[in-house]
């Protein structure tokens, strides 16, 4: 078996954290369906934070001192990243 490079992370509407971790698109998905879950299904980099994996990709670059501060790191999402809405267990098509 090959090395883990990425991982899908779950986030429930209004959840302030990760609610699952999967290894495999299809895991998570069946997993939402099964307890009709709402929220984003994202695609995340294993040993790198998705603000370095954003810059490192040029999917994002840096324009203000601030977007190098601690504050904006934390916080930092991207677009860029696979990902997937879901609405009562149901995957949004349009995505």
């Amino acid at each position: 078996m090959g090395s883990i490079n990425e991982m899908w992370v779950f986030h429930g509407e209004g959840g302030r954290f990760s609610s699952g971790v999967f290894t495999d698109l299809a895991l998570g998905e069946e997993w939402i369906k099964n307890n009709k879950l709402t929220g984003i299904l994202s695609k995340y980099p294993i040993n790198i934070g998705v603000y370095d994996w954003a810059v490192e990709n040029g999917l994002f670059e840096v324009k203000k001192d601030s977007e190098t501060s601690s504050q904006f790191i934390q916080k930092f999402t991207s677009a860029s990243q696979e990902h997937y809405h879901f609405e009562s267990g149901e995957r949004d098509h349009q995505d």
